[in-house]
């Protein structure tokens, strides 16, 4: 019997996903950005951040040149399985700081600002 291939093409965080906890550890993240964070065309990136307004997920707001983006508290999982379980569980599980590093940021829910705790 051959030996499968290991499969390397997936990965347990959908760029959905990825792409909401990078807004929600940075509001004002630009396209370009997002893009670069998942290896995406920045088409593909603005249609996901499309997908996630038009579902609820988050919100955006024009500031001078930049856009500004809100995560919506109290959204859901969209599939029947984890329906019952908040996005903002696994969001900030996905931009918890490096425990490593000096000083933790914990994003705010709906991303509007980030609280700093020092660690001596």
């Amino acid at each position: 019997m051959e030996s499968a291939e290991p499969r390397t093409s997936w990965t347990f965080v959908t760029n959905h996903a990825r792409i909401l906890a990078m807004i929600l550890r940075d509001p004002e993240v630009r396209l370009r950005d997002l893009a670069d964070g998942c290896g995406l065309t920045e088409r593909a990136a603005g249609a996901i951040v499309r997908d996630l307004e038009n579902a609820g997920y988050l919100t955006r707001v024009r500031h001078g040149r930049r856009n500004h983006y809100k995560v919506t508290p109290g959204t859901r999982f969209r599939h029947p399985a984890e329906g019952h379980h908040e996005i903002a569980h696994l969001l900030h599980l996905l931009v918890e700081p490096d425990p490593r590093a000096g000083a933790t940021s914990r994003p705010s829910t709906n991303g509007d600002h980030h609280e700093r705790e020092s660690h001596s």
